[in-house]
Parts: C-alpha cells; structure tokens; sequence
C-alpha cells in the first residue's frame, strides 16, 4: 500500500503507521483509501454565495440585533438545504456576523458605524504598510503600470465631468486594481490575507470609495463629488511616483493620509444624520444589492 494510502487509513480508520518517512498529504484526495478526487466547487461556491446573501441581508436589517437564526428557518427562507446552510453559518460565525446562541442556533451580531469606522482605520494601517513594503521591493517595476492604467482610468471619468452609476462603477473598478497591486506586490501575504479578514464588512473591500448620495441634486453637489475623486487620484499619483522612486517613507506617509478621506467622509456623513446606520455607509459607498445566483 502507498503513503497516500496510509494517510487515509490512518485519518478514518486510525490505524497507526510507524514510518519515519514524512508523509505529504494534499486535501484534493479523498480521505479514503488516497483515492484521488476533486473538491466539489459548485458546493463551495454555493456556501460562500449564500454566505455572502445572509450577510448582507444582516448588514442591511433584515434580521435585527439580537435575533435568532435557526438552520431550519434559514433553510425555508433561502430555499436550499441544511448543508449549505450550516456552511454558510459556520463562515459568518468566524467573521463574527453571528454568535452562537444558548442551545441551539445563532443569534444576529451586526456591526455598528462605530465598528466600521475602526476596521477602516486598521485596513488603512495595512495598506500604509503594504506602500511602504512595495517602495522597498526589488520587483515593483514590474507592477507598476497596472497602477498607472488604474491612475489614467480615473482621470479620464474627471475630465468626462459626470459622476452617473456608469462613472462611479468605472472609477471603483479602476480604485480596486490600484489598492489590490499594492497588496498583492508587497512581499507580505499577511498583509493582504489580514484585510480578507475584514473586506466583508460595508466600505472594507480593497478599493472601495465614498460617494455623498447627493451629487446628482445639483451642479454644487456634483463639483464637490468630482473635487473628491480628483482630490484621490492625486494621492495615488503621489503614492505611485512614491513606490517607483523607492521612497517608503512618501509612499507610506501618503498612503496613510488617503486612507483617513474614507474615515473623514463616514464623519462628515454622520454630522449630516445623527441616525446614519451601516446599511446608509453602504448606500453611500456605492454598493449594490447582491442576489443570489448572479
């Protein structure tokens, strides 16, 4: 019998090996026999769909603070079964969304503005980090103009002058490409998995921006939304000319102040409304209602 072979044994059956010889052991085989297989996608796909589904339909009050889930009621209202579900719980669970409740099921645990506020300001840390790491790799060169297409690509949504869906979502898209490069070149994959942690929450995802619901009233309105885009493009010019010439103390330095905007405007919003709630942040950010299967 092989190694792979007596991995499985010994996992499912515990039969004990006294090998000496390290024995490696890939997670796509099954654990029976070493039979290789190939890990269900379409099943991980569904779980993390429908995890993304019950998150924002918490984010967005339809299951209130305190409220308990079952898996039978989530079962009926989502319309698939158990297993899925008890995926999906499980991930929501680690991300603290919800909380295991006394006996049996999860209680709803939704984040408040006050809680997005603070993982904004440990993703903006990570991302001052992640310029500064960049400015100091050898092999920046080589991700740079990804950063520049994105640069180009916001610049020309400010010189058409209108900020409609069609801009917003170009100019997110554009965002997206220049945070994730600096993430993924810094030489530091912490870095970027530590922000996964926290990209489900509203105005977390690398690249997300800000928009004043407002900007469409009136031609005031709209200047100050434009004045805002050109004012962080400006900073992502600085950033990159920052990491092309090696300077880590710029690029860091001017990375923390592009990641305070975000911070700024959620303030600025909540001194317009008292009552701003997180599902307002997301209405703000630009965000759109997910649904499922698409």
């Amino acid at each position: 019998m092989n190694e792979r072979g007596l991995i499985a044994l010994q996992i499912n059956f515990g039969i004990q090996t006294h090998s000496d010889t390290r024995l490696n052991f890939d997670a796509s085989c099954l654990l029976d026999f070493g039979i290789p297989c190939v890990i269900n996608e379409e099943m991980e796909s569904i779980d993390t769909e429908l995890a993304a589904q019950i998150r924002q339909d918490i984010i967005m009050g339809a299951f209130k603070e305190g409220e308990r889930l079952s898996e039978a009621r989530l079962c009926e209202i989502y319309e698939v079964s158990r297993t899925p579900i008890r995926l999906a719980l499980r991930l929501l669970e680690r991300e603290r969304i919800i909380r295991r409740g006394e006996g049996r099921g999860y209680v709803v645990f939704s984040p408040t503005v006050d809680e997005i506020l603070q993982a904004v300001q440990v993703r903006g840390h990570l991302e001052s980090l992640a310029a500064r790491l960049m400015a100091q790799s050898e092999t920046r060169a080589q991700h740079l103009p990804h950063m520049a297409r994105a640069i180009e690509t916001i610049s020309k949504v400010l010189k058409a002058g209108k900020l409609d869906d069609a801009a917003k979502r170009e100019a997110q898209a554009a965002n997206k490409v220049f945070h994730s490069t600096i993430l993924a070149a810094c030489g530091n994959d912490y870095v970027g998995f530590t922000c996964d942690q926290i990209s489900h929450l509203p105005m977390l995802a690398a690249g997300s921006m800000v928009f004043d619901r407002s900007i469409t009233d009136s031609s005031n309105s709209m200047e100050r939304g434009l004045f805002r885009l050109h004012l962080g493009n400006a900073q992502h010019q600085v950033i990159y000319e920052a990491i092309e010439k090696g300077d880590q103390v710029r690029a860091e330095g001017m990375m923390r102040e592009h990641s305070h905007t975000m911070v700024d405007y959620i303030r600025t919003f909540e001194r317009k409304d008292d009552s701003l709630t997180v599902a307002d942040l997301i209405a703000y950010s630009g965000a759109e209602p997910m649904v499922m299967g698409e």
